[in-house]
């Protein structure tokens, strides 16, 4: 058996998982995205002879990650699949998927011109957050108190020449305590959830950005939505971000390249482990 880990930087997460690997007897290799190009038709032999038996996919860019597994599962067993990444990569398929599966969100819309998007913020009503529909670590995330800095906010996405950047992302402001949680979901059990505190200086909870990762006790019926949510964007390795509202739990995201060394650093599990035997025993089956 033979595991490799495809990252494009090389994290915590990616050296643990590998550490782990290492302890179960499992041959382990890193690689480096950025250094191998692969061959889509022809001769595939310098494919395989670089990844084993099963590849985790840790690329930091979204982009690189989705294509190196849609290239990779050809032949190998990914995870997680390049359809779980294609959805949990965009904030506004990872919606409609939510949705689809009946699972509670925000209440989420999206406007694709400058004046479309400013008529919705209006109809939405004040504050409310506008999200890039791609990214992470809480970055160009951004709460809106009012039309001026609605209009502040949008004219200046419409002068960066990006086309995702004239994709306006609103959703509501829920009303919550001062954190969120997240869920390590691996297959169908939640192996960890974590409370995470907004830091003093900000609303945004990302550990990433300064938040405090605290240990959660989640209660069965939010256990329910967060493997509602799970299977909603297919099987894998997810971290499920819910908060909590007068309407109940809410689930507003979902990653496909989970970073856990804020859980890890609270949780009771093993968590590399336990994403480690999910692997090995995904090519096992």
């Amino acid at each position: 058996m033979e595991l490799s880990i495809l990252y494009d930087r090389l994290r915590w997460e990616e050296k643990i998982l590998a550490e782990e690997a290492k302890k179960l007897g499992v041959k382990v290799g890193l690689v480096d995205a950025k250094a191998h190009p692969l061959t889509l038709v022809g001769e595939d032999s310098f494919t395989n002879s670089i990844f084993g038996d099963v590849v985790l996919e840790r690329c930091m860019s979204h982009i690189r990650g989705l294509y190196y597994a849609a290239v990779l599962e050809r032949k190998k067993v990914v995870i997680n699949s390049y359809n779980v990444l294609s959805l949990t990569t965009n904030k506004l398929l990872t919606t409609l998927a939510l949705d689809k599966a009946g699972v509670p969100t925000p209440k989420t819309s999206v406007a694709f011109s400058l004046e479309s998007a400013l008529e919705l913020a209006d109809k939405m009503g004040y504050p409310l957050v506008i999200k890039p529909i791609i990214g992470s670590w809480g970055k160009m995330v951004a709460c809106i108190r009012d039309r001026r800095e609605a209009e502040a906010l949008f004219e200046t996405r419409e002068m960066i020449h990006e086309p995702l950047q004239q994709i306006y992302y609103l959703q509501e402001y829920v009303q919550r305590p001062p954190r969120d949680i997240r869920a390590i979901v691996v297959g169908d059990e939640i192996i960890a959830s974590i409370y995470r505190y907004q830091p003093e200086d900000d609303w945004r909870t990302n550990v990433a950005r300064g938040g405090a990762a605290v240990l959660a006790k989640l209660e069965p019926g939010q256990e329910d939505i967060i493997i509602k949510a799970a299977k909603a964007v297919g099987e894998g390795v997810l971290g499920v971000d819910a908060m909590e509202s007068e309407r109940g739990l809410l689930v507003h995201e979902i990653n496909g390249c989970v970073e856990f060394k804020g859980a890890a650093s609270v949780s009771t599990i093993n968590i590399p482990r336990k994403i480690v035997e999910y692997a090995i025993g995904k090519v096992k089956r």
